[in-house]
């Protein structure tokens, strides 16, 4: 019987070799073979889904170097955290599309960075029409329903309204995922008919449910306890680990898994996800870093081997043809 080949998606694009969520990255992806792609979506201050890992665009955009935006600079607190710079929500689309994409990590990836201020800031709508002409899928990731909700932005309706007039709302090839259940939860009350798929930190807590409940929030190890995989196979159709979890470490950075996690998961009806294979050494467990550096490759396939041997429904990559090359091996 055949091995179960993941579904391979460009997260970002390719942002181990361009900026991510520019043009040239998700056509890159798509020329390298993948399944599907990947965008992050924020909102601009008129509505616009804009396809953004984070809201604040100072490190990933050329927006710091643009004289006639500096005054819109300012702090804010996202899921907790406090940054400093610009965020999407106080510009509109007509402006945020003249800002030029930037590599997140030049000091990791600086051959990315040689490629900065090229491209344009993309649309959710941009990344749908790039998939449908590429012939991929689309796993959309809805980022800070609960922070952009005190905005006065609704993402699922915002979500909804875009995938419904792009023509993808019922697309087979589209899923849905994010951090935050309460968004998932309302796409599915909207009627959308994708698999929904609840992303999961190695620690911590989903936000939503943190303003919601406060201190007793369920933590995201919850979600993969016996009676929170029962509860999510009611809410949800998949889950998305950080690979760490799967690839269960010992103290040593050596991989003890899968997790058995993932058999219970699929136990209960629920697809597996991962994310984010990465050769580089800053992105890989201690055990498997070799020399040269943090932006130097390690011994990634031997990482990889673990998730491989996991049978999972799909994965994330960096870089589209490596993981084009491992996982369809």
């Amino acid at each position: 019987m055949p091995e179960k080949r993941p579904l391979i998606i460009g997260h970002r694009g390719a942002p181990g070799y361009l900026p991510e969520h520019s043009r040239s990255s998700y056509e890159r992806a798509i020329a390298a073979g993948v399944d599907a792609v990947e965008p992050d979506v924020v909102p601009s201050a008129d509505g616009v889904l804009v396809v953004r890992h984070e809201n604040e665009v100072g490190s990933t955009t050329d927006v710091s170097a643009r004289p006639e935006f500096a005054d819109r600079r300012r702090t804010a607190v996202v899921d907790g955290e406090h940054l400093d710079g610009w965020f999407t929500e106080d510009f509109t689309w007509a402006e945020l599309r003249t800002l030029r994409c930037r590599e997140r990590i030049p000091e990791v990836r600086p051959a990315s960075a040689e490629h900065d201020d090229i491209d344009p800031v993309l649309s959710l709508r941009d990344v749908l029409d790039l998939a449908r002409v590429g012939g991929v899928g689309v796993v959309l990731e809805i980022k800070h329903a609960a922070f952009f909700a005190r905005a006065g932005f609704d993402m699922a309706e915002l979500v909804e309204r875009e995938l419904r007039d792009a023509g993808w709302w019922d697309d087979p090839a589209l899923v849905v995922e994010s951090f935050e259940p309460l968004v998932l939860q309302r796409m599915r009350e909207r009627g959308i008919q994708a698999p929904l798929v609840q992303l999961i930190e190695a620690s911590g807590a989903p936000w939503d449910l943190r303003e919601r409940d406060g201190a007793e929030a369920a933590p995201y190890a919850s979600m993969l306890t016996p009676a929170g995989l029962d509860a999510l196979a009611e809410a949800a159709d998949g889950i998305s680990p950080d690979k760490g979890l799967i690839l269960a470490p010992d103290r040593r950075g050596e991989a003890q898994g899968p997790a058995p996690f993932v058999a219970e998961a699929r136990e209960r009806g629920l697809r597996v996800f991962t994310w984010t294979c990465r050769p580089e050494n800053r992105f890989l467990l201690p055990g498997f870093r070799g020399p040269g550096g943090p932006e130097a490759f390690g011994d990634y396939a031997r990482e990889w081997a673990v998730l491989r041997d996991a049978e999972l429904d799909g994965v994330f990559v960096d870089h589209p043809d490596l993981g084009v090359a491992f996982f369809r091996a």
